[in-house]
C-alpha cells in the first residue's frame, strides 16, 4: 500500500496509503473510509465527499501529514482505514466462493455492461441498469468471486435542472480522466495499451482504463484517442448518446472492443456475462478467438462460445432494446463476418427476430439470446414476461418451457444502510450481516428489535434527508444567482417530523409518475392535513429527447406550484448516488407505480426497505414475488396498488390503481403511521417495519443475487466449457455435427395421434405415430403435452410400442380421472448429448 518510497511516519499513515484507500472504489461502501474522508474534510458537502481523490490532491502530502499529526483520533481513523484495506485483500482465501467452491480449479467471469453506478466521481451511469451492475460488482468482491467488469468511459456527464417554467433542461460537462478514479492501462513499453476495431472504411483505436472495485477490477474503454478522427473520438462521448449509428458504434466498442481488451490485458475469461443487449457483440469476438485458438469452424466455435455465455435482459419494454436497420448493421458487421469466415447474411440472420425476413431489423438482444446458453430475466414475473416476449426465437415451444429463467436483482446492503440502522443490525442481527447479509435466519432476530431504537434510527435519517434536500437546493440556487429570498426559503422545504413518501424513476409513460395526481382533491386533502401531514420527495429524469416524459415531470412541478405545495412536494434535481442514499435512508414509504407488467425488477424500494421504509407498489417486478409469498398472518410487509389483473384499457387501469392508492393511504397507511401510544411510538407501523426487514432482507441482498448467478449460471457455464473443450474441443465439434445432423433430418419428422381410448374409469390412453425419417427412436424423446382445465401444463413421456420402417408407434396413459377433460398434443424433441437445453430452436415437432 505504501508508494513512492514513503514509509509509515511514526504510526501515521502516509499520503500514498490514504490515496490507495481512495483509489479503490471499496470506499464507496465501506463506512470506515467514508468516515475518514468526512473527518478529513469537515467543510465538504456530501456531493464533494464523492470525490476523495480530488480532495486529497487539494491538500497534498504536506497538508495531509499536518492534519494527521495534529489530530490523534483522525490519525487513528486513517490507520484503521489503511489497515482494513490491506486486510480485505488478504482475507481473499476465506471468502464465500473460496470456501464454498474450493474444488473449482479456476474461474474468471467477465461482466459487460454499458453503465456502472458506483460513485458520483465516476459518472458513467444513468439508471437501474447501471445500479444493478454496481451492486453486482460490489458483491462479487465481497464474496471473493473472480469477476472483471467491462464498460465504457464516457467523456461527458449529463446534468439536469428545472427552469422557471418547470421544464427539465440538460447540460453536459466534460470529464477529465485525470480527475477520475481511473488509471490508463499501459503496455510493457509504458505506452497506452490499445485495441483496434474494424469500422466501415477505417480502423478505430480504443484505449483502456481501469479501477479497482474491492478485490476485482473494472476496465473501461474509450475512443478519445488522437489517432482517431474527430467523429470517432466522440463515439464514447455520452452514455446512450447520438443516433442509431453512434449506438451501434458504442456497442461494438463495448462488446467486441471489450473482449479484445480482456485478451490484451491478459484476462481471457472462462465465462462472459452480458448485461443487456448492448454488450452482445462480445459473443462475436469470443467465437473468433475460439476459432483461432482451437482451430474450430464457425458452427463449432458458436456452440462452444454459447456454452460459456450468460445473458441477462433487464426490460420488457420494446423501446429498451436496439433495432438497427439492415443497411446500417450490414455496414458495421461485414468486417466481423469476414473475420468469422461466414457470409454477412449468416451473421445478420443471427440478429433478426425473423431470420428469413431480409427487411427485419438487427437486434443485439436477439443476437445475445441466440449466442448464449444461459438466459434470465431479473425477477420472477419478468422471467415469465421475457419468455413471452422472446418466445418466437424458440418456435412452437410452449411459453412455460422457453429456456429463459430469472434471478431477482438485489442491493449491496452495506452500501445503503444508514449509520443508525447499521448499529441496530449489529445489536439485533449480529455483525455477521455485514459479511453474510443473505442469511434469513439471522435476520429474523430483528423481530425482537425494540420499537424505540427503530423509531429513533428512522427519525434521525428523515431529519438528515430534510437537511440534505434543503442544502442541495440552497447550493443550486446560489450557483444560479437566485434572489436571497428564494435561497432563505429553502429552510422551509419538507418537515422532519412529517410522513414522507419517496418516489424515484424515469419520467416515462409506463412508470406512471403522475398516478398520484389522478384525483387532485384527494391528494390535496392528504398533503394539507395539519394533524397528519404528508409530504413527497421525488426525483428522476426524462430522456433528453423525450418531450412526453418532460411533460410528465412538468405536470408534477406545476401541481405543487399552483397549489402552494412547493414545500410539501419537493423535486430533487440532478439525482445522483449521493441523493439516492439520503432519500432511500430517510423516507417512510416508497411509492412505485409502473404499469404491470412493464417493470423488470426495480431496486429503489429495496434500498428504502433496508432502512425501515415500507413499500406501496403495483404488483410488478420484485414486489410481485414477495407480496405473493408474504405471510398473511404476520404484520403487513407493505401494500400493493391494484391487483395482478391485466387491463387492455390503460385509462381504466390508471383509474383503478389510483383509487387503490388513495384508499390505502387515507384509510390504512397514513393513519397507521400517526397512531401513537403514550410513548409517542407508532407500534403497529413499527411492527410492519420489523416484519419487512426481517423477512425481505435476504431477498434484497445482492450477495444472494450473485451467489445465484455463480451456482445457477457461471459454474454450469464453466463446466460445459471445460467439457466441450477437452480432447482438443472434440465435444464442441461433436455437438455442432449433431445439431447439423438434426437440422437436416428434421423436415421429415412428423407426428400424428392415432387413437384415444378410455382406461376403465380412471383415465385415457393415447397412441401416436412418429415419422422419424432418417432418424432412429434413440435420437428422439416422444411426449404427450397435457394442458389440464386447472393447473399448469406438463409433458408425459411416451413409450415406444412398435416400429414399421421410419414410423414408430408410441403410447402414453393419463391415469387421473380429472385429466379426461384436458387438452393434449403429442410432440417429439431431439435427444442431443451436450446440448444446453432440450429445446434447440426449430427442432420440435407436434401432432396436427
Amino acid at each position: 500500500m505504501v508508494g513512492s518510497g514513503e514509509r509509515m511516519d511514526g504510526g501515521v499513515p502516509t499520503y500514498d496509503q490514504v490515496v490507495g484507500v481512495a483509489r479503490n472504489l471499496r470506499w464507496t461502501w465501506k463506512t470506515g473510509a467514508r468516515t475518514l474522508f468526512a473527518r478529513l474534510f469537515p467543510d465538504a458537502s456530501p456531493e464533494d465527499l464523492e470525490w476523495p481523490l480530488e480532495l486529497l490532491e487539494s491538500i497534498g502530502r504536506d497538508g495531509l501529514r499536518e492534519r494527521l499529526r495534529a489530530d490523534n483520533e483522525l490519525a487513528e481513523l486513517a490507520r484503521a482505514a489503511a489497515d482494513d484495506a490491506a486486510a480485505y485483500i488478504e482475507e481473499y482465501p476465506l471468502t464465500w466462493f473460496q470456501t464454498a467452491h474450493k474444488d473449482v480449479a479456476s474461474l474468471e467471469i467477465a461482466y459487460f455492461a454499458a453503465e456502472f453506478a458506483l460513485t458520483d466521481s465516476l459518472p458513467i451511469f444513468a439508471g437501474g441498469l447501471g445500479a444493478v451492475a454496481g451492486e453486482l460488482m460490489k458483491s462479487a468482491s465481497s464474496l471473493g468471486i473472480p469477476l472483471i467488469g467491462v464498460g465504457l468511459l464516457y467523456q461527458e456527464s449529463s446534468h439536469q435542472w428545472i427552469d422557471e417554467q418547470g421544464i427539465q433542461q440538460e447540460s453536459w460537462a466534460d470529464l477529465d480522466p485525470a480527475e477520475l478514479p481511473v488509471e490508463l492501462v499501459t503496455g510493457q513499453d509504458g505506452a497506452p495499451l490499445t485495441v483496434t476495431l474494424p469500422f466501415p472504411g477505417r480502423d478505430v483505436v480504443v484505449q483502456i482504463w481501469t479501477t479497482a472495485v474491492g478485490r476485482n477490477r473494472l476496465y473501461l474503454l474509450d475512443t478519445d484517442v488522437e489517432s482517431n478522427s474527430p467523429s470517432d473520438r466522440a463515439i464514447t462521448s455520452r452514455l446512450y448518446g447520438g443516433g442509431l449509428e453512434t449506438r451501434i458504434q458504442q456497442e461494438l466498442v463495448l462488446g467486441a472492443g471489450g473482449f479484445r481488451a480482456l485478451l490484451a490485458v491478459g484476462h481471457p475469461p472462462a465465462v462472459i456475462h452480458l448485461n443487456e443487449g448492448h454488450a452482445a457483440f462480445a459473443t462475436l469476438e469470443r467465437i473468433a478467438s475460439l476459432q483461432s485458438d482451437l482451430g474450430l469452424t464457425f458452427d463449432e466455435a458458436k456452440v462452444l462460445g454459447a456454452a460459456g455465455t450468460v445473458f441477462t435482459t433487464h426490460t420488457p419494454v420494446s423501446a429498451g432494446h436496439d433495432y438497427f436497420p439492415p443497411a446500417l448493421a450490414g455496414a458495421y458487421l461485414a468486417p466481423f463476418a469476414a473475420r468469422l469466415g461466414i457470409e454477412l447474411e449468416t451473421l445478420l440472420r443471427l440478429g433478426r427476430y425473423r431470420p428469413d425476413d431480409h427487411l427485419d431489423t438487427f437486434c443485439p438482444t436477439v443476437l445475445a439470446l441466440r449466442l448464449s446458453d444461459s438466459h434470465n430475466g431479473v425477477s420472477r414475473l419478468h422471467g415469465h414476461i421475457t419468455r413471452q416476449q422472446w418466445s418466437g426465437l424458440w418456435p412452437r415451444v410452449p411459453i412455460e418451457e422457453v429456456p429463459i429463467g430469472h434471478i431477482t436483482n438485489g442491493i449491496h446492503l452495506l452500501t445503503w444502510m444508514s449509520d443508525e440502522f447499521d448499529q441496530v443490525l449489529d445489536r439485533e442481527v449480529g455483525r455477521e450481516w455485514r459479511t453474510t447479509p443473505d442469511d434469513p435466519e439471522a435476520w429474523r432476530n430483528l423481530l425482537l428489535a425494540s420499537d424505540s431504537e427503530l423509531w429513533s434510527a428512522k427519525q434521525i435519517a428523515r431529519t438528515r434527508l430534510v437537511e440534505a434536500v434543503r442544502a442541495r437546493r440552497r447550493a443550486l440556487l446560489i450557483h444560479r444567482g437566485a434572489d436571497r429570498d428564494l435561497v432563505e426559503a429553502t429552510g422551509e422545504l419538507l418537515d422532519p417530523a412529517a410522513f414522507t413518501i419517496g418516489f424515484v424513476g424515469r419520467f416515462v409513460a409506463y412508470k406512471r409518475p403522475t398516478l398520484f395526481l389522478r384525483d387532485p382533491e384527494r391528494l390535496l386533502r392528504l398533503l394539507s392535513d395539519p394533524a397528519r401531514p404528508v409530504q413527497i420527495a421525488f426525483a428522476g429524469k426524462a430522456h433528453p429527447d423525450d418531450e412526453s416524459g418532460k411533460d410528465l415531470l412538468r405536470t408534477v412541478v406545476d401541481f405543487a406550484a399552483e397549489n402552494g405545495l412547493q414545500n410539501r412536494i419537493v423535486f430533487i434535481e440532478d439525482f445522483d448516488t449521493t441523493a439516492d442514499r439520503f432519500l432511500a435512508r430517510g423516507v417512510d414509504l416508497w411509492l412505485n407505480t409502473p404499469r404491470r407488467p412493464l417493470e423488470a425488477c426495480g431496486i429503489g424500494g429495496m434500498k428504502a426497505g433496508a432502512n425501515g421504509a415500507m413499500n406501496l407498489s403495483t404488483l410488478d417486478g420484485w414486489w410481485d414475488e414477495v407480496w405473493n409469498d408474504a405471510d398473511p398472518m404476520a404484520p403487513p410487509i407493505g401494500w400493493c396498488i391494484g391487483t395482478a389483473g391485466y387491463f387492455e384499457d390503460h385509462d381504466a387501469q390508471d383509474e383503478s390503481d389510483a383509487e387503490s392508492l388513495y384508499e390505502q393511504l387515507e384509510h390504512d397507511i397514513v393513519p397507521r403511521f400517526y397512531e401513537r401510544d403514550t410513548d409517542g411510538l407508532p407500534r403497529r407501523w413499527l411492527a410492519s417495519v420489523r416484519q419487512s426487514m426481517a423477512t425481505l432482507a435476504s431477498t434484497w441482498s445482492s450477495n444472494r443475487m450473485v451467489q445465484q448467478y455463480v451456482e445457477n449460471a457461471y459454474l454450469p457455464a464453466s463446466s460445459r466449457m471445460r467439457l466441450l473443450t477437452s480432447s482438443e474441443a472434440e465435444g464442441a465439434r461433436t455437438l455442432a455435427r449433431e445439431i447439423r445432423r438434426f437440422e437436416l433430418a428434421w423436415p421429415l419428422v412428423g407426428v400424428t395421434i392415432t387413437n384415444v381410448a378410455s382406461i376403465e374409469a380412471t383415465g385415457i390412453e393415447i397412441g401416436f405415430d412418429v415419422d422419424l425419417g432418417t432418424l432412429s427412436p434413440d435420437d428422439v424423446d416422444a411426449e404427450l403435452w397435457v394442458d389440464p382445465p386447472s393447473g399448469p401444463a406438463y409433458p408425459l413421456a411416451a413409450s415406444i410400442e412398435s416400429r414399421n420402417g421410419p414410423i414408430a408407434h408410441y403410447r402414453v396413459s393419463m391415469g387421473l380421472q380429472s385429466e379426461r377433460h384436458a387438452e393434449f398434443a403429442a410432440r417429439v424433441l431431439p435427444r442431443i448429448d451436450g446440448a444446453a437445453s432440450r429445446f434447440v430452436p426449430g427442432l420440435i415437432a407436434w401432432s396436427h
